[in-house]
């Protein structure tokens, strides 16, 4: 459930946006490293041991088997890092094209400057994104 802003806040926030001058240089930054990213999950894809269709062809020792499953899941670790900040960047870059950015996309409050120079790709206040993670840690120990 989303956290409510008061009726004041959410009224000052409504419609209040970075300027383009802030966003220009943010929009671009999100977009090389959403490049990046892509290029190195395809660079990934193709060094994942399993990617290799002759592997199931040859009779490998066991220790070479081993070490495929570790290659494997390893990529796989890395791959699903990847995909996660992808997803993050897009959105971010959405969220700048809607003029939404910079504020938390749960209270509707302006995320702190320095937490946006560390994480650009971020849609959450420190405060939501603590209280969202505190939430995870419950349900999963539940």
């Amino acid at each position: 459930m989303k956290k409510k802003a008061t009726t004041s806040e959410s009224r000052w926030t409504k419609n209040l946006r970075l300027p383009q001058e802030v966003l220009r240089p943010v929009q671009g930054f999100l977009q090389a490293e959403l490049h990046r990213l892509l290029a190195k999950e395809k660079a990934l894809k193709k060094s994942d041991p399993f990617a290799n269709p002759d592997r199931t062809l040859d009779n490998a020792a066991d220790d070479t088997d081993a070490a495929e499953q570790f290659g494997h899941a390893q990529t796989e670790a890395i791959q699903k890092h990847i995909r996660m900040r992808i997803i993050q960047i897009r959105k971010a870059l959405a969220r700048v094209k809607i003029g939404k950015y910079g504020i938390c996309e749960r209270c509707g409050r302006f995320i702190d400057t320095r937490r946006l120079m560390m994480f650009p790709e971020t849609t959450l206040g420190v405060e939501c994104e603590r209280e969202l993670r505190a939430k995870k840690k419950s349900k999963a120990g539940a």
